[in-house]
This record gives structure tokens, C-alpha cells and sequence, in this order.
């Protein structure tokens, strides 16, 4: 009678191995992990696209060399603009967010747009022209506290100038002003991540805005 080789009944089956079980627990633990990892990648990723804004105002407004004055007043904590409900001159939603990657200076005013409000859109005209080369790295955009309709004729002189409805009180709980003065009375400046981050008085000189403005530019290569 034929008999199988005396070690057949040590050989292992044929097939994948079995592999033993996990410990209870391993996988959500796992997970946790890979989790904790993508979490801390994505925040590196944010603080380096953020850092080249942060650090044009901070050493520019917050730490200036010495011997230097800004005329421009930085505003912290940030204050993220496209948060903000804005409408279009026509009644359509309009998005903030659409001026990402770029540097605005706004101002504040009512739609009828007296003499004041058109000396702003005259120097937000001029500080861009004025930044040359760079210019095309600022929008103008002026945000309109009521009903009425800017003419006609004032959107052809400020061709250019983005024009966007907005809430007054959602505006004053965004731009803070010096007591007795009003958010008219001020440019404001939203970096390229969309921070209001400055403020410069309207009727300030227009050497020294421009000269603040230039600083922002040449520091950051964002926007």
C-alpha cells in the first residue's frame, strides 16, 4: 500500500497565506493618523500661499525700517471682504471673491455721488495710473450704501472702476473708523487673499498714498 512522504502533514496549504487579525482598534487609529497628517499638509500649503501678503504688510506697516513713517493705517485682526452681500447695480449677486489675486482700493459712498465721493473716484483713478507697470495689479471698486443709481455720465469719466451694492450696517461692522469720522472718509485697500488690511484718509495727500501703495506692490509678488 502506497504511503505519502513521512512530511506531508507539515506542509503549509496551498494558497495566500492567512495573515492574523488586527489588533481592535488599529483601524480607526490608522485613520485618525492619515487624517491628523492631510489636515497639517493643507495648513502648510495655506501658510506658504498666505505668507509673500503677510509678510509685505508686516514688515512694511507693522515693522518698518528705522527712520520711516507710513501714512496708511494697517487694520488687524483680518477682515475677510468677501464675506460681504453684494449686489451688482442691476439687483444680481455679485461675488468679492472675484477680485482674489488682486490688490483693491475701495471707497465708501452714496450712489448720488457728491463732490466728495467724485474726488475719490478721481484718486482712486490716479494712484493707479500712478503705480505704473504695477497698475494692473489693483481694481477700483466702489461700494454704494443706498438705492440710487450713479449716472451715466460719472461711469464714463471712471470707466474701470468696479461699482457694487452693499449694506451699510455689514460695512460698519467691517471697516472700523476713528471716533467722528465716517467710512466715507477714508480709501481702503483689501489685499489679494481678500483682507481689509488699510485704510488711508480721503483727503490725505496723494504723494503719500501712492508712496504706501508702491511699498505693498513691491513687497509682495502676490497679486
Amino acid at each position: 500500500m502506497n504511503t505519502a512522504p513521512p512530511d506531508s502533514q507539515a506542509r503549509p496549504p496551498a494558497g495566500p497565506q492567512a495573515h492574523p487579525p488586527a489588533a481592535p482598534g488599529s483601524a480607526p487609529q490608522a485613520d485618525a493618523a492619515r487624517f491628523r497628517h492631510q489636515r497639517l499638509k493643507l495648513l502648510a500649503v495655506l501658510l506658504v500661499c498666505a505668507s509673500p501678503v503677510i509678510l509685505s504688510y508686516l514688515f512694511y506697516y507693522v515693522l518698518p525700517p528705522s527712520g520711516r513713517t507710513n501714512f496708511g493705517t494697517l487694520i488687524l485682526p483680518q477682515r475677510p471682504v468677501p464675506e460681504l452681500r453684494l449686489a451688482d447695480t442691476t439687483g444680481k449677486p455679485y461675488r468679492f471673491a472675484s477680485h482674489l489675486g488682486q490688490w483693491v482700493v475701495l471707497q465708501v459712498d452714496a450712489g448720488a455721488c457728491e463732490k466728495a465721493c467724485a474726488d475719490k473716484l478721481y484718486a482712486l483713478r490716479q494712484q493707479r495710473t500712478m503705480t505704473g507697470k504695477e497698475r494692473e495689479r489693483i481694481d477700483r471698486v466702489w461700494l454704494v450704501t443706498d438705492a440710487a443709481t450713479p449716472s451715466a455720465e460719472l461711469m464714463r469719466d471712471y470707466e474701470g472702476t468696479f461699482v457694487m451694492r452693499a449694506d451699510p450696517a455689514e460695512l460698519a461692522a467691517l471697516m472700523p473708523v476713528e471716533p467722528g469720522r465716517r467710512l466715507e472718509d477714508y480709501l481702503w485697500v483689501v489685499d489679494p487673499l481678500g483682507n481689509l488690511m488699510m485704510r488711508f484718509p480721503a483727503d490725505g495727500e496723494p504723494a503719500k498714498i501712492r508712496k504706501d501703495l508702491s511699498r505693498l506692490l513691491k513687497a509682495s509678488r502676490v497679486g
